[in-house]
């Protein structure tokens, strides 16, 4: 019993001893450290920098140990269009509460405000950035967090900007909270595995709001993807869980709320695409679950382009859209089950909620367009319905097979919480 009391003094005293080397190194244009990277040299493995309110033009500055870098009201850490800002070499750094403006444009080097190389157990929050080439860029970096962030660049062409936060070769990270625009691509992935994306917003980019290249068992949700020159990209990946996001507003000759290319294994559940040129365009992407979305006043809900095998459509309500699905093959792999389609003229004598008249969401129209785009104009003619309602009476040009043969009677409730 003595010899276990003994033990326990023993590391109590140590654990205390240890607390007490952490300490706290003040950074302020009166104290006795001026500058940033001062403060990051004279710091020990545990130690906090403590940043005080004020102006460093500081670049290059490079944090090798395992500390706490905590800015007070929001001090601004400005590069001058010199280069990159806080770079990041070392295990378990927090970067918390600052303001950083200016970062280097280069044609050569993807400049950041803040970078991790090949490194675990980060934590990115509470930063503002601005005037920036690239945000904050993780680079092989593994089991770290991006919370919070506020990333507004000045974007104007897609050749001399980056991308909000890039995710290079990671694994186990979390990107959340965090407001993206004006930049490239908002948020960009490649090569990243088990990554998490919840609560960000993503907006008014040129290219992208979230973009993943080779990037498999990936979670993204409760995002909103607004008026980006196209919503979301996935592409060359597998397991990917899209639920609960919105994708709105993106708008263009070229622009759709999701773009699928070459996935498979994947779900997309309980997310809201409206107003979008396209909801989604897939080409190449099998065994998908597309289930409780709403498709609302896009132009095309769906565009399916071809090679997409053994998907399922159920339970999405497709209101007002002007085409709800478009598709440019004769053979059709996939199921189209308990839909609500806005556009569904059919009754129901035994009030199941079930029409008792298939309906098939594929109109002559939409294989026209996709043909020759100029035809739209012809969109509300009485010539267009009356070839519409031929096709679907002796389907020709469209899948015989497509078909919903359980379409719901009214708009489908879907939990969004």
């Amino acid at each position: 019993m003595k010899k276990a009391l003994h033990i326990f003094v023993f590391l109590l005293l140590l654990f205390c001893t240890a607390a007490g080397w952490a300490k706290t190194i003040t950074v302020c244009s009166s104290c006795s450290v001026k500058t940033i990277q001062e403060g990051i040299a004279q710091a020990s493995e545990g130690d906090t920098v403590l940043v005080k309110q004020g102006i460093y033009k500081e670049i290059n500055i490079t944090i090798n140990k395992s500390i706490v870098l905590l800015g007070e009201n929001l001090p601004t850490i400005d590069g001058e269009d010199r280069g990159e800002i806080i770079k990041i070499v070392a295990d378990n750094v927090t970067v918390d509460g600052f303001k950083i403006i200016n970062v280097g444009t280069s044609y050569t080097e993807d400049y950041a405000a803040v970078r991790v190389i090949k490194r675990d157990g980060f934590l990115i929050q509470n930063l503002e950035l601005e005037k920036l080439f690239f945000g904050i860029y993780l680079e092989k970096s593994n089991n770290g967090k991006v919370l919070n962030n506020k990333i507004k660049g000045d974007a104007v062409n897609e050749y001399n900007s980056g991308n909000g936060i890039q995710l290079w070769y990671c694994k186990g990270v979390e990107v959340r909270g965090n407001t993206v625009e004006n930049v490239r691509d908002g948020i960009y992935l490649e090569f990243s595995d088990n990554i998490l994306i919840s609560h960000n917003h993503s907006k008014n980019n040129l290219r992208y709001g979230l973009h993943f290249m080779f990037s498999n068992h990936d979670i993204y949700e409760y995002n909103t993807f607004e008026n980006n020159g196209a919503g979301v990209a996935v592409m060359f990946s597998k397991f990917v869980d899209m639920n609960h996001n919105i994708f709105k507003e993106n708008w263009g000759t070229t622009a759709f709320g999701l773009l699928l290319k070459e996935i498979n294994d994947a779900k997309i559940t309980n997310n809201v695409f409206q107003e979008n040129t396209v909801g989604i365009n897939v080409e190449g992407s099998n065994r998908i679950d597309y289930s409780h979305n709403d498709f609302i006043s896009n132009g095309w809900a769906i565009k399916v382009r071809g090679a997409c095998y053994a998907n399922s459509y159920v339970q999405n309500n497709f209101m007002y859209n002007s085409f709800d699905i478009s598709y440019n093959s004769g053979i059709n792999d996939n199921v189209f089950n308990s839909n609500y389609w806005s556009n569904y003229a059919g009754y129901d004598l035994d009030k199941n909620g079930v029409g008792d008249v298939p309906y098939r969401p594929v109109k002559l129209f939409s294989y026209i367009v996709n043909r020759t785009p100029e035809a739209i104009i012809m969109l509300r003619s009485l010539f267009i319905d009356i070839i519409d309602f031929s096709e679907k009476v002796s389907p020709v040009f469209t899948p015989d097979n497509l078909v919903d043969e359980h379409p719901k009677m009214r708009k489908i409730n879907h939990d969004r919480s």
